[in-house]
Order: C-alpha cells, then structure tokens, then sequence
C-alpha cells in the first residue's frame, strides 16, 4: 500500500522512517523540515541501530500521490488542519492510521472522511525530534493498532487493521492488532495524565517524579483516579494497573523527558484538550468527578496561557 505521513515528528518520523527504510512507498508531509528533509533525508538515532532513509517529501498535501493510508502524526492542537489535508492526501474509502495521544482523537478523522476506515495507534516509546529530520529513538518501540468505531465498542480484528499490522511488522515495527481501542485508549490515559502534566508543572522527568515518596503516592493517587473513572466509562481496568505501570517505568524506562514536558520547553501548545478535557468530560457524563486530573488540567492552562 502507498502510505502518507502526515507530521514527521518524534513519532511519525520514526514509524514512516522505518517504512521507508524497508522499502515501503511513503510521502511524508513537512513544514519547517522539508527544505532538510528534501535535501538530506531523515535521520533516525535508535536503540535498535541509528540509519538514514532518503524519502519522498512534500511541502504542499497537493503535491502528494492519493495513497491508500495515511499516518496522522501530528500534536492534536493542529487537528484543525486536518479538514483541508486528510481529503488531499488519502483515498476516500482508504485507512486512516491515528497516532495520537488522547481520548476520542478517532472521531476527527471519522468527521473527515466517513467512508474511510480508522485505526488508532497507541505508541509505547521514547521518541524525541532533536532537530530538522533528526528523531532520537531512546526506548521500547511497540504499537499497538486497533480500528475504531463510533460508539467506541469493541471492531475486532479487521481485514484493514490486518492489512496496516502486516506492512508494519515487515518493516520491523513491533506492532500488536488490538480488538477494542478504547480500553487501551483509557489504559494509556493511567500513564499519559500523570507523567504528562506533573512533568510540565514540576519540570521533571519521568526518574525524579519517582524518586521522590511524595510525588510517586500522588502519581499513583491520578493513576487510580483515571482507572476508576474507566470503569465508570464501561472500561474495566483493574487497579493493580496502577502499580504495575510505576513499577515497569522505574525498572524498565531510561529517564524520559514525556512529550508535554518536551512541548511545553518548545513554547508548543500544550494537548490539554486531547489528554486531559476529552476524558474529564466523558467521565462526568458517568458521574465520575475527576478532581485531581482538573487541578493538573487547570496548573497546565496557567503555565501555558490556554484559553480553551
């Protein structure tokens, strides 16, 4: 299949990198990068061996072959380009592969293209842009792939999420076929709403947070939190979970700068809305109140001036 890459960042430079790397027939979509890009390629430092990958890169979605699938990669704060871009770059009826943080991300795309299959891609790495073209690749690697549906109850595993695991797993990505998105949407909620947030307010890495007794009790207090605020939403994670994923990230994870903390030392825009409000909301409709992930919600608006 012929893929699109839009946002050749920290996560779609890495995951269309290895694509193009293996001789998948990729465009990628670039900004302040393309003249770079265009001239020297993308540079991808990994854990697994660092290469370069010469690649076909646009400036204009125009410019770009309609492809079979395309990779949305970009920060959810710019979804609002997606309207004039998806319809360019992509097929109608072809796939929609949404590599983004946050709840509810899906139904963008969905809006955009209602004939087009989505999938949502749940990335579990350490990937950091450290400058035009050049992603550092610090940790683990998986993707997990599951098609989305909009009353968000389990797809099962679809011909089309086949299709996109198989190219993926050609190239050497360790990917994972999932049958409902929205449970490992809220699974990644536990990690993402605390590490996220706390990193930017405290100007910490993941390492600090947890050697600290004080902020590793209340990492786990708005990772407990968020578990029962899924289960209120009909998604039933276990609270065991919380410890589970402090102690993976304390033995298992190099100290890790989360991509908020990494957004917010950019002057970025910051994926309040995406992480934080999109499930805040959700849960109050079940009758849940989320008050330590409102507080870090509101802390984050300050620091970053946020006026949604």
């Amino acid at each position: 299949m012929k893929y699109a890459v839009i946002g050749t960042g920290a996560i779609g430079g890495y995951y269309g990198g290895m694509l193009a790397q293996h001789g998948t027939d990729v465009h990628f979509l670039l900004h302040s990068d393309y003249q770079h890009v265009n001239e020297q390629g993308l540079r991808i430092d990994s854990i697994n061996g660092n290469f370069n990958v010469n690649v076909d890169a646009y400036a204009k979605p125009e410019d770009i072959p309609l492809c079979d699938v395309a990779i949305v990669a970009l920060k959810t704060t710019n979804n609002h380009l997606l309207e004039v871009l998806l319809p360019q770059v992509v097929k109608q009826t072809g796939i929609v592969v949404i590599m983004q943080n946050g709840l509810g991300v899906e139904q963008v795309a969905a809006d955009i293209l209602p004939r087009a299959s989505i999938i949502g891609g749940l990335c579990f790495i350490g990937s950091t842009k450290i400058g035009p073209g050049h992603i550092n690749h610090s940790d683990f690697g998986m993707v997990n792939l599951g098609h989305y549906k909009k009353d968000e109850s389990a797809a099962g595993i679809t011909p089309e999420l086949g299709l996109v695991t198989e190219d993926f797993l050609a190239c050497g990505i360790d990917v994972k076929p999932i049958e409902n998105l929205c449970f490992l949407r809220w699974q990644k909620l536990v990690w993402n709403v605390p590490f996220n947030g706390l990193s930017v307010v405290l100007n910490s890495g993941t390492a600090e947070l947890l050697r600290q007794h004080d902020t590793r009790e209340l990492i786990k207090a708005i990772m407990l939190e968020v578990i029962a605020a899924a289960n209120t939403c009909g998604q039933p994670l276990s609270a065991s979970l919380a410890e589970s994923m402090l102690v993976n990230t304390e033995t298992n994870m190099q100290d890790y700068s989360p991509s908020m903390k990494v957004d917010y030392a950019h002057n970025r825009p910051l994926e309040i809305h995406a992480i934080y409000q999109s499930m805040i909301d959700r849960a109050a409709l079940s009758g849940a109140n989320m008050k330590l992930a409102k507080m870090l919600a509101q802390q984050l608006r300050f620091l970053s001036r946020d006026e949604e």
